[in-house]
C-alpha cells in the first residue's frame, strides 16, 4: 500500500519537474534567438560607426571615435556570452556584416 502511494506521488513529482524543465528550456531559447539578434544589431551598428568614423567629414572626431570605442567594448562584452548561451545566429547576415567590417577596414 505505501509501496503505491509512494509511486503515484514519485509520478506526479517527475510530471512537474518535467513540465518545469519543459517551461525553463523554452525561457532559455526566447533569451538565445533575442540574445542572436541583439549581437547582429550591436554588430551592424559598429560597422556603421566604423563607416561614419572612416569619412572625411568625421574621421578624427573625437566624439565620433568614443562612440566607436563604446560600441566595441559592448560588443566585446556579448561576444563573451556567446559560449554561454549557443544560439541560432543568421549566418548569411553575419557573413555581410563580416564582408562590409572587412571593406571598411581596408
Amino acid at each position: 500500500m505505501w509501496l503505491y502511494l509512494f509511486l503515484i506521488f514519485s509520478m506526479g513529482i517527475n510530471v512537474l519537474l518535467g513540465w518545469y524543465v519543459t517551461r525553463l528550456l523554452r525561457k532559455f531559447m526566447f533569451i538565445s534567438e533575442n540574445y542572436a539578434d541583439l549581437y547582429l544589431t550591436t554588430k551592424a551598428f559598429r560597422i556603421f560607426v566604423s563607416g561614419l568614423y572612416s569619412m572625411d567629414t568625421y574621421h578624427g572626431e573625437p566624439m565620433v571615435q568614443e562612440l566607436l570605442q563604446r560600441i566595441r567594448e559592448v560588443n566585446d562584452e556579448i561576444d563573451q556570452f556567446r559560449d554561454v548561451f549557443q544560439y541560432m545566429l543568421d549566418e548569411e547576415l553575419e557573413e555581410e556584416l563580416d564582408a562590409a567590417q572587412e571593406e571598411i577596414e581596408e
